[in-house]
């Protein structure tokens, strides 16, 4: 039996992890592509950050689809970075407001999408955790 068996990944947590990320995809690119695309001279810097956030939505939908299929490397990967940009711009946000005139999507953590972004790479790192932990017992060793 190997550490994260596809039958225990493609569960319930990975049909929900990839609908959330597929919204987030959607919410955040359309969101990003608007600021910039209207008014990107008002808040370069959230603008950008948000598209980068849309970039890495796309990112972690595709590192979760690998990783139900066993190949979990590159969703540790993309999670742990998901969750640094999380908290870097949530507390540049909250540190320096004036490079925020507008929110971006990992403004003060999430908030302006129910704290969701933040939540979302911890979810996914717990689910890639479970997976590895579910794997052979003592007694299977």
């Amino acid at each position: 039996m190997t550490a994260t068996s596809p039958d225990k990944t493609r569960s319930g947590p990975h049909l929900v992890l990839l609908t959330v990320y597929a919204i987030f995809v959607l919410a955040a690119g359309a969101r990003s592509l608007v600021q910039v695309f209207t008014h990107f001279d008002e808040a370069p810097i959230a603008y950008s950050l948000s598209v980068v956030a849309a970039a890495t939505y796309v990112a972690g939908w595709f590192a979760i689809r690998r990783a139900a299929a066993g190949s979990a490397g590159f969703a540790k990967v993309m999670l742990w970075i998901e969750l640094a940009g999380v908290i870097v711009v949530g507390v540049l946000s909250l540190a320096v407001p004036s490079w925020f005139p507008d929110d971006s999507v990992w403004s003060k953590f999430g908030s302006g999408y129910g704290f969701v972004p933040a939540l979302l790479p911890i979810l996914g790192l717990l689910w890639l955790w479970k997976g590895r932990a579910s794997g052979p017992t003592e007694g299977e060793r």
